[in-house]
C-alpha cells in the first residue's frame, strides 16, 4: 500500500526536536535509581533473631548497598550490632514503643514510607510469623507482587521458592520495580559481624502510628519457657509424633532432648491430640528447621511434616511400621517399638 503513495512518505519530514527528545529520554533512563536493599530486621531485647540475621545473607547475595531498619523498643541497642554486619551500610532507627510487638498495621506504613522515600528495589524480610504478616501489607501498600519463603537468589529479578509441600522448587521472576521478598531461614547462613566497620545510621520516617494502631491492638503473649535450645536454631532435634499416644508418654522424648541437648519438636497430629504445645510443630504449617541432626519418633512421615524438616543434615527415623514414608528420606532408620527403643537409646548415651 505505502508504495502506492510516494508522495506521502516524502512529505512527513523527520521533526529537527526528535534527536533532544531521544537524548532527554536517555538521560531519565541514567538518571534512575541505582538497586538497593532494604531489610527488616526482627529483633528481640536488642538482639537480631536469627531467621532475621539469614534473610540479610540473601539480601547479601545481589551485591548491592542494603539498609537495615529496626525499630521498636531496644532499637537503639540494635543498631549498634547491625551496624557492624558486613554486608549493611546504613542502619534506620525507629525507636517509636508502637513498634514493639510487631504489629503488621502499625509496621507496613513504615517499611512502605521508607521503601518509597529511599527508592529501594528490593525489600527483605525473614519467612517468620513477623514477615508473613508485615510484608504482603507492604506489597499491596506499593502495588506489587510479594514473593514468599524463597530458598535462592538466582539474580535482581530472578529468585527459587517451594511449592507443593517443597516437592517442587518454583524459579520465579519479577519485572515489578520494587521486589517484596521473605526469606525461608534455612537456605541461608545467619549473617555474622565482622568486626571494625561501623555503618552510617538515620532516622527513620515519621508515621502516624495513633491512626494504624487503632486497626489492631495488642492484647497478652504466652511464652513458652524452656532450658532446650530453641526449635528453628537448635543443631539437633528430637521429634514425636502421633505414636506416642499421650502427653505423659512424650517425657520420653524430653529426656533424650535433655541428654542430646536438642530442641523438643512435633508433627501436626501430635499437636493436634493435646501431646504438646503448637510452638513446638514442624512441618509446613509449623516450623522449618535444617538441624544437623533430626530424629524422627512415632512419625509417619506426612508430606506436610517432610516439608518442614527434609533438609535436615541427617535424618534418624524410629517407626514400627517398615512401610513408614519417613524411611524413605531417613538416613537411618529403625524398626521397632519406640517405647523399648527409646529407652534403651536414653540410657546408652
Amino acid at each position: 500500500m505505502l508504495a502506492r503513495f510516494p508522495s506521502l512518505l516524502r512529505s512527513v519530514p523527520l521533526s529537527p526536536r526528535f534527536p533532544r527528545n531521544l537524548g532527554t529520554f536517555r538521560g531519565l533512563a541514567s538518571a534512575a535509581p541505582s538497586p538497593s536493599s532494604l531489610w527488616v530486621c526482627e529483633h528481640i531485647k536488642g538482639a537480631p533473631s536469627s531467621s532475621s540475621l539469614s534473610a540479610l545473607t540473601a539480601a547479601s547475595r545481589l551485591s548491592q548497598p542494603i539498609t537495615a531498619l529496626v525499630a521498636g523498643p531496644g532499637a537503639s541497642e540494635a543498631a549498634a550490632s547491625l551496624a557492624s554486619l558486613e554486608p549493611v551500610s546504613k542502619v534506620v532507627v525507629v525507636g517509636d514503643e508502637a513498634y514493639n510487638h510487631g504489629l503488621p498495621e502499625v509496621w507496613a506504613p513504615l517499611v512502605a514510607q521508607l521503601t518509597k522515600d529511599q527508592g529501594f528495589s528490593h525489600v527483605f524480610a525473614a519467612h517468620s510469623a513477623f514477615g508473613r504478616n508485615v510484608m504482603p501489607r507492604v506489597a499491596a501498600t506499593l502495588d506489587v507482587s510479594q514473593l514468599s519463603d524463597i530458598t535462592s537468589v538466582e539474580s535482581e529479578d530472578t529468585f527459587t521458592r517451594p511449592i507443593y509441600a517443597g516437592n517442587i522448587i518454583s524459579t520465579v521472576q519479577s519485572s515489578d520495580p520494587i521486589k517484596i521478598l521473605t526469606v525461608r531461614s534455612t537456605a541461608f547462613p545467619s549473617a555474622v559481624p565482622s568486626g571494625g566497620k561501623e555503618a552510617e545510621k538515620a532516622d527513620g520516617p515519621q508515621i502516624d502510628t495513633a491512626k494504624s494502631s487503632a486497626l489492631s491492638k495488642w492484647l497478652s503473649e504466652e511464652i513458652a519457657k524452656s532450658d532446650r535450645p530453641e526449635l528453628g536454631s537448635a543443631k539437633r532435634v528430637i521429634s514425636g509424633g502421633r505414636a506416642l499416644g499421650s502427653k505423659d508418654n512424650f517425657k520420653l522424648l524430653e529426656q533424650l532432648a535433655d541428654k542430646l541437648g536438642a530442641g523438643l519438636g512435633a508433627s501436626r497430629a501430635a499437636v493436634d491430640a493435646g501431646y504438646v504445645d503448637n510452638a513446638l510443630q514442624v512441618g509446613q504449617t509449623g516450623k522449618i528447621v535444617a538441624p544437623e541432626l533430626y530424629v524422627a519418633i512415632g512419625i509417619s512421615g506426612a508430606i506436610q511434616h517432610l516439608a518442614g524438616m527434609k533438609d535436615s543434615k541427617v535424618i534418624v527415623a524410629i517407626n514400627k511400621d517398615a512401610e513408614a514414608p519417613i524411611f524413605a528420606i531417613a538416613d537411618y532408620g529403625l524398626v521397632g517399638d519406640l517405647f523399648k527403643i527409646v529407652p534403651e537409646l536414653a540410657e546408652k548415651l
